[in-house]
């Protein structure tokens, strides 16, 4: 079985439990129900995601000294598979942490504290780890300030070091903060430098308008095919291989590179590239048995996608595993509690789990068979 490493933001999640819709006015007490303790964060949730999966998985992160750190390390342990083990200790700073306001009828506030995060650089990753991998995913460089930092140096560094051990490299952007410091930066500038050493990239689509057409950001769930089109072919121009768009409750488009550039995606690349290759395809959803909150279901989304992609699967199976995972986490309240195992998983999707029409009445598109729709890109 192929071996992943996920690199990058963990922290610990606190979900208080809320059952009926609050205003959150000023001044004003509300009580809420017992909250769900877990670890979130791209490390937490497509690490832990992906050994869950039955992915072989090392993690690496930063926590601090304090209690919050040994919170995440125990609730890591519990995964098993040695999660834990991969955390660095950073004296003296404060363990990341997120207080999660999932208020019935609205989408989701987040209090966030970067804490150690923001500590973590190239010199923190484990080059042997990785050279004995097949993949590197790493996760939300837009909330810690040492990637970030310097126009993206870190990063930078960071991806062109991975790819030279030819490990396969993946990365979870993340969204900046419109009114911090990571807002501000010149995120096209910093993909420009990235891209070029990474193979698979799967931002949703109101990250990639903040990066590309910061204009329309706000809007990206509503894109139509033509408007995604020109956006993904911009990500395989910088260098990607593989560019997913994510959609919230509309699903995920998905554009390819040729095969010469498949073949170069290092150690997990494709095990049919000619499958993957040239690809404009978009994944509906899959229809929950109950919502029950959305923490992490990016990142659980990117675990299914990757965890297919390490199993050689063909680039059909991988899309629809990828939304499957997805659907799987929006029935629990935290990011991993509904998460299935490979096995459990495949059986839903064989037993006719229902997909969610994403609406395309864009000219060209057609749905096969199996509720995929194809666009007049296909090679």
């Amino acid at each position: 079985m192929k071996r992943a490493v996920v690199a990058g933001h963990i922290c610990l999640d606190i979900i208080p439990h809320i059952d009926h819709p609050i205003p959150l006015d000023p001044g004003r007490l509300y009580e809420v129900g017992a909250p769900t303790i877990a670890t979130g964060g791209a490390v937490s949730n497509t690490g832990v995601a992906l050994h869950l999966l039955g992915v072989p998985t090392t993690l690496r992160g930063k926590v601090g000294e304090d209690s919050f750190g040994a919170s995440v390390r125990e609730v890591l342990a519990g995964f098993g598979g040695g999660l834990a083990a991969g955390m660095l200790i950073s004296p003296g700073a404060t363990t990341s942490y997120t207080v999660v306001v999932n208020i019935p009828g609205r989408d989701r506030i987040f209090l966030h504290c970067p804490g150690a995060n923001n500590q973590f650089v190239a010199a923190d990753l484990d080059l042997a780890a990785i050279a004995e991998a097949d993949l590197f995913h790493f996760g939300y460089p837009a909330f810690m300030a040492g990637q970030y930092a310097n126009g993206g140096e870190q990063l930078v560094a960071m991806y062109r070091a991975v790819r030279g051990t030819g490990a396969t490299t993946s990365l979870d952007l993340g969204m900046p903060d419109p009114g911090g410091p990571a807002g501000a930066l010149d995120w096209r500038a910093i993909l420009e430098r990235t891209l070029p050493h990474l193979d698979v990239f799967m931002p949703s689509a109101d990250e990639l308008l903040y990066c590309l057409d910061r204009k329309r950001f706000g809007t990206g769930d509503q894109l139509s095919p033509e408007e995604l089109r020109p956006l993904a072919d911009e990500l395989l121009a910088m260098g990607v291989a593989v560019a997913a768009i994510k959609m919230g409750a509309r699903g995920m488009y998905v554009r390819t590179a040729d095969e010469t550039r498949l073949h170069g995606m290092g150690r997990a690349k494709p095990a049919d590239p000619a499958n993957w290759a040239g690809r404009e395809l978009w994944f509906p959803i899959y229809r929950e048995e109950r919502f029950v909150g959305a923490t992490g279901a990016g990142d659980t989304t990117i675990a299914g996608f990757l965890a297919a992609l390490l199993r050689g699967c063909r680039i059909e199976e991988a899309g629809s595993m990828a939304n499957a995972v997805g659907a799987c986490n929006v029935e629990a309240p935290d990011a991993l509690g509904g998460i299935r195992s490979w096995e459990e998983t495949r059986a839903r999707l064989a037993a006719g789990w229902e997909r969610v029409s994403p609406g395309i009445d864009t000219p060209g598109w057609r749905m096969d068979r199996d509720g995929l729709w194809h666009g007049p890109d296909e090679a």
